[in-house]
């Protein structure tokens, strides 16, 4: 099996599916999760072809784009199969895929390889930071969340089913998510980067109630 054809393989299919999503989760998002996991594992080690292929086939079995998870985690089945992807690798990528989604501040299910902390470090420091705003922000359009409610309270340790059919504003997504993902980082570089993310999400939302209460 040639890997870096698999990969380029996997690239066009993925582009094909994804590109010029508007919701936050499109081709960009892929690439620079598939980006920040090289950079993770540099450091951290790993199988390096069960990285990339978990990082670019992440959101293709996304429960929020398809009728239910088992039906998007056929698609990347199929898909590695008609690739001629070892059973194990395929295995593994499968595995990453159905734990590395956020599923709620009182779902907690540990991802055990270290391939999976590292893809699952990279998608959520893309949710985190300048970038992570912004996406957040596309994602409330796309699902037509009002921006901010003040009288719409965030909820605290929601399960997945809950979280799964929250609606509620954009700004409260920070505190329902986003603010808990530097905690919930797995590996020593994901905990670093972090770190300058988190701070800045909150130099951010200090900014943005500030500016709703007109005190600045």
């Amino acid at each position: 099996m040639d890997t870096q054809k698999v990969i380029e393989n996997t690239i066009g299919f993925v582009k094909g599916k994804l590109e010029g999503d508007s919701s936050g989760h499109d081709w960009w998002h892929i690439y620079r999760v598939w980006n920040m996991s090289h950079k993770i594992q540099a450091v951290e080690g790993g199988d390096l072809f069960v990285i990339d292929l978990a990082a670019l086939l992440h959101d293709i079995a996304d429960w929020k784009f398809n009728k239910n998870e088992s039906a998007g985690l056929i698609v990347v089945s199929d898909w590695l199969e008609s690739q001629k992807v070892a059973p194990d690798v395929i295995q593994k990528v499968i595995y990453i895929i159905e734990l590395i989604s956020f599923k709620g501040e009182g779902e907690n299910n540990k991802m055990a390889l270290l391939e999976g902390q590292i893809v699952q470090d990279a998608d959520r420091l893309d949710a985190i930071g300048a970038t992570g705003i912004a996406r957040t922000f596309a994602f409330g359009g796309w699902k037509g969340n009002e921006m901010y409610n003040p009288g719409i309270k965030p909820v605290s340790n929601m399960n997945f089913d809950q979280y799964k059919k929250s609606n509620g504003t954009t700004i409260n997504h920070f505190y329902e998510k986003l603010l808990l993902l530097k905690d919930r980082m797995n590996t020593n570089t994901g905990k670093k980067i972090a770190e300058n993310r988190h701070a800045f999400m909150e130099l951010f939302l200090n900014q943005f109630h500030n500016e709703w209460e007109g005190l600045k």
